[in-house]
């Protein structure tokens, strides 16, 4: 029989309100935003050191160890929720009540029960929609210690409970008000410190087109500004994923040096109207807030290329970045010089991020628009290829052997036009790997790290190429280097380390990776796959099982033979394994 514990934790209980009506107008809407909100909830409830302990269908349960961070984590949360809906019209926005107590709870496989879980879903029936409602207990605890005020609700009688409850309504800043909620620096969340050479992170532009449609086109900018500065070795590039996390948060620009770790950070802002832009941008010194270049440039639309190359030159010579033979070449060659095709490719990159299978989708169809507005240049076919091999890792693909052929031409078209271009070669060898052609998937995802050495995305496909050649020790070394690079990273980089740290054998590790993943991003089931091999390794069987049936409910079609040809492992002892251990725990699929 499974072994009952007792402990005193602090619970968070959140739903959404009004959810059937929302699913009733719009059900794939209302699926998509779903599943976004779901991440910032995990993401939030990591960083204070929290857990996501169960989320069926619009709900969530999590646990902390300190009721203090359990109401900042839904303090912080509720407020990037507010700033998300207000771009939404009414009958779109969805609010989250939640709920928090602190209490003595039974843990059994994880899972958590009792009174203290039942009084926090009871108060969170009590919140108002987008608000929070804490116990008495939860409140003797936290009173003084965040910058938070309470109103009483004086003693509520809950259904299932034999006393009254006391019970307190937060009251949360407004959306103009900052919320500096600081969390402790967990083991999980510590960021390396700056390096020797110069590192920076550069930040969305902010949209003042007046127009929110038109973020696509402040974010294209300010993506393809990091894409110029990742081709050169002098310099440490964050990823888009993490320096775009800050968007519309009042953050303190030390605080983001710290948890990125970099030295120097790029703001600005980008206004476009009537075929002209101005593009405002300042580069400010992280630990000291000192500003050490600023300008403003008033432009036509087709003198953009211009306006990005002033901007990238005046850091790498505010840096005092030494550029080594070829980089000046890569950094300032540029294609895309139709302003139609430009603004056509940042509304693709705006739907690829998304990353829904509706939106690879609509992406690829931009892409394919910007291939036949500018066919000499080799970005649209590059795209076109990035959609193809993303459905294909996240198996929405009725057809993968044939995406990846076509995903192939693709590449092979870009390369003809441009054999500098390192996301073409780092597609390239995923591409090869799926074809088992693993000697030439290393030589081309080496040279595209050569091509953009401080690009995260070029770097975590060299680390997936490594693993599955069986290259794990170097393929763990690459990874690291990709999420030092990106250090809020996707799911695949989680997937990729864990793999590669579970064949070198190190399994807490392993455990620990992909355990995070899962928190982070509970509504994708590639973790799960990787982290029932272990638990089998370390005998952990009960809870192999229980990860089977969450990839079943998430994925009632689920197909062990399908699963088996997407693993493109050079060694195939290491497939065997693999689906030994996952029909152990009970997958076996249709």
């Amino acid at each position: 029989m499974p072994t009952t514990q007792r402990k005193l934790t602090a619970i968070l209980s959140a739903d959404v309100a009004g959810y059937s009506r929302l699913m009733g107008a719009d059900e794939a809407d209302t699926l998509h935003r779903l599943t976004d909100y779901r991440r910032l909830f995990s993401e939030r409830i990591r960083r204070r050191q929290g857990r996501v302990v169960n989320a069926p269908g619009d709900a969530l349960l999590a646990e902390f160890a300190s009721v203090v961070h359990a109401l900042a984590a839904g303090a912080e949360i509720q407020r990037e929720l507010a700033a998300r809906n207000a771009a939404l019209p009414e009958e779109r926005r969805m609010r989250f009540r939640v709920g928090i107590n602190v209490g003595d709870v039974l843990v059994q496989d994880d899972l958590i029960y009792g009174d203290g879980v039942n009084i926090a879903a009871r108060l969170e029936a009590l919140a108002e929609p987008g608000g929070i409602c804490i116990s008495g207990a939860a409140h003797d605890q936290v009173e003084g210690k965040l910058p938070l005020r309470y109103e009483s609700l004086g003693e509520q009688p809950v259904k299932n409970i034999s006393k009254p409850v006391r019970a307190y309504k937060v009251l949360l800043p407004g959306s103009d008000a900052p919320l500096l909620l600081e969390a402790p620096p967990a083991a999980a969340e510590k960021r390396p410190a700056p390096e020797e050479k110069s590192s920076i992170a550069v930040l969305a532009f902010d949209n003042l087109s007046g127009d929110p449609a038109q973020a696509y086109f402040s974010d294209g900018i300010a993506e393809d500004i990091i894409t110029d500065l990742s081709k050169l070795s002098g310099l440490v590039v964050i990823a888009r994923n993490s320096s775009f996390a800050y968007r519309g948060k009042v953050v303190p620009v030390q605080r983001i040096g710290e948890e990125l770790g970099v030295r120097y950070v790029l703001e600005g802002s980008v206004r476009k109207a009537a075929g002209r832009v101005r593009i405002s941008a300042q580069l400010v010194e992280a630990p000291t807030g000192r500003h050490l270049w600023a300008e403003r440039y008033d432009r036509d639309l087709g003198e953009l290329f211009a306006v990005q190359d002033a901007i990238t030159e005046e850091i790498v010579t505010a840096l005092d970045v030494n550029l080594v033979r070829g980089e000046q070449t890569r950094l300032w060659h540029k294609s895309l010089r139709n302003p139609a095709a430009r603004d056509t490719y940042y509304q693709g990159l705006d739907r690829a991020w998304a990353s829904s299978a509706a939106d690879l989708v609509a992406a690829r169809k931009l892409f394919e628009e910007v291939a036949r507005l500018e066919p000499g240049s080799p970005l649209g076919y590059v795209q076109i290829a990035w959609t193809l091999w993303v459905e294909i890792f996240m198996g929405w693909c009725p057809d993968p052997p044939q995406a990846a052929a076509t995903a192939g031409r693709m590449v092979e078209q870009a390369l003809a036009l441009d054999d500098q271009n390192p996301d073409a070669h780092a597609l390239r060898g995923m591409l090869l790997v799926l074809g088992r052609r693993y000697d030439e998937a290393m030589a081309a995802g080496e040279r595209a790290v050569a091509l953009a050495p401080n690009a995260a995305h070029v770097a975590a496909f060299q680390a997936a190429i490594l693993m599955l050649s069986g290259e794990s020790q170097q393929a763990v070394a690459t990874m690291e280097r990709a999420m030092r690079l990106c250090p809020l990273p996707p799911v695949f980089y989680g997937n990729v380390l864990g793999v590669a740290c579970r064949d070198c054998g190190q399994y807490e590790r392993a455990m620990k990776v992909l355990e995070d993943n899962i928190a982070r991003f509970p509504e994708v089931i590639t973790s799960r796959f990787a982290l029932i091999t272990v638990y089998n390794i370390v005998w952990r069987y009960e809870d192999a099982r229980r990860l089977a049936g969450e990839i079943h409910a998430i994925a009632p079609r689920f197909s062990l033979e399908d699963y088996a040809r997407r693993l493109p492992f050079k060694n195939p002892a290491v497939v065997e394994r693999i689906l030994a251990g996952l029909e152990a725990a009970g997958l076996i699929g249709s």
